[in-house]
């Protein structure tokens, strides 16, 4: 991959692919901020190793400082989604999901999944995807498998 890959610029953001390598203190900094300062997750469950095998997003304000975050594997497997509370409400979040789906095909990738917080159903319903399975406790929050769904033929 290569060290970043300019997606959008939104009138006062940039959203890039990203390697893990290349901006791992920028996309630690966001999801530092969101799930262990606010949401009181574990450094030890967030830092799951999986990083460096990831695609990631980053969306960074004009002066260049991080502002959102998201990860996804190579099987379509979409995580780590973050956005900075000040920053919320601004499409962010659905331009970093747009973005890592669209790097996602063109590297192969078909199916799309993720395991969503309780409170972020309603967001990922309008990015198309749909529950399935039943509720279940990670990190202390209540989360449930999604994936996208497929178009009608």
């Amino acid at each position: 991959m290569e060290k970043s890959i300019k997606i959008d610029s939104m009138n006062d953001l940039d959203i890039e692919i990203v390697s893990w390598s290349c901006k791992q203190a920028e996309l630690y900094s966001v999801r530092r901020a969101v799930f262990i300062e606010e949401q009181n997750v574990s450094e030890s469950i967030e830092l799951d190793g999986r990083d460096p095998d990831c695609f990631h997003v980053l969306a960074s304000d004009t002066k260049g400082r991080p502002v959102g975050t998201a990860r996804m594997d190579g099987k379509g497997r979409i995580g780590r989604m973050a956005v900075l509370h000040d920053y919320r409400r601004r499409g962010i979040g659905r331009k970093m999901i747009q973005a890592l789906m669209d790097y996602g095909r063109k590297n192969a990738i078909t199916d799309f999944h993720l395991s969503a917080q309780i409170t972020a159903i309603g967001f990922y319903n309008k990015m198309g995807f749909e529950p399935y399975g039943e509720e279940f406790i990670e990190a202390g929050i209540t989360h449930i498998n999604m994936k996208l769904k497929k178009p009608s033929k």
